[in-house]
């Protein structure tokens, strides 16, 4: 029977994974000392036991070395294999170098936690130009997809949903919900000058004809790109539209500045802990790490 291993915050998820796969909770403790070590302890003996570490990267300078920590000491420890549940897999954007000297963060991160864990298992991954995460991970990386359980929820919830992409990255996301919810769709253009400048092309009137505007978007950090095309709804006269986000970031004051933007409901998975979160990851996540 393998361990999860949530680190603090991840309880909830933990609970919801072992309630499928059957694995014992054994939760990582961490105390921070005043000069900005961290001290970490882990909640069991893996002694010949495989031991699944979970958490989401959303903070992943925070939690690098800690997650490192704790994966070595399992290893010095006796654990079989060890492997990282990382629902958000952070430091997957840059994934080429943009502006001289600057660093490729994608393939040293993927490093940094190949040499850590034996196994990685995650959701949706924000992949730009790398076609998959084995081109990054010398260890098995799988990736979960979350279209079916978004479908389901919009099914259920908005039943006459028209689907919006706020850019081209998106439609991956969008198209494949939108086949599987039976749903139209339209996907925007999106021209960012800035972290936070964003602007965004107008959708097809006739799409929106078809029922109550979705905007589906995989993370939503400083909100720029959902706040511009709720201003682009609101401008054409448009119903207020739900924001599906499978991974809320949500930097300070974002999740505000949507809502005064015009969403009439924000929901997103449980990856990140979040007060959005409707939609559960936890089944999918638990198949993943029982067949890792």
């Amino acid at each position: 029977m393998k361990i999860i291993a949530p680190f603090p915050g991840m309880e909830p998820l933990a609970r919801n994974m072992a309630a499928v796969s059957g694995a014992e909770i054994h939760p990582v403790a961490l105390h921070s000392f005043p000069d900005g070590e961290t001290r970490v302890t882990l909640g069991g003996d893996p002694a010949g036991r495989e031991i699944a570490f979970l958490a989401t990267l959303r903070d992943p300078d925070r939690l690098a070395l800690p997650l490192r920590f704790a994966a070595l000491t399992a290893r010095e420890l006796g654990a079989t294999r060890i492997g990282l549940v990382a629902p958000y897999l952070g430091y997957m954007r840059q994934d080429k170098r943009f502006h001289p000297r600057e660093a490729v963060s994608a393939p040293i991160f993927a490093g940094f936690l190949d040499a850590c864990f034996d196994w990685l298992v995650t959701a949706d991954p924000h992949l730009h130009r790398t076609p998959s995460l084995s081109a990054l991970f010398n260890i098995p990386a799988h990736r979960v997809a979350t279209a079916p359980l978004l479908a389901d929820w919009i099914a259920a919830t908005v039943p006459d949903a028209v689907l919006l992409g706020p850019d081209r990255e998106s439609r991956q996301w969008v198209a494949e919900v939108a086949r599987l919810s039976g749903r139209p769709y339209d996907v925007l253009t999106k021209h960012r000058s800035g972290d936070r400048q964003v602007e965004i092309s107008l959708p097809d009137p006739s799409v929106l004809r078809q029922g109550t505007p979705v905007i589906l978007d995989d993370i939503a950090s400083s909100g720029r790109t959902l706040i511009r095309t709720l201003e682009h709804l609101g401008r054409i006269g448009a119903p207020p539209a739900t924001c599906v986000v499978i991974h809320a970031v949500f930097a300070p004051g974002a999740e505000e500045a949507i809502r005064r933007a015009g969403a009439r409901r924000i929901v997103s998975t449980d990856t990140i802990p979040h007060p959005t979160n409707a939609i559960g990851v936890g089944a999918l996540l638990a198949a993943a790490m029982k067949s890792s």
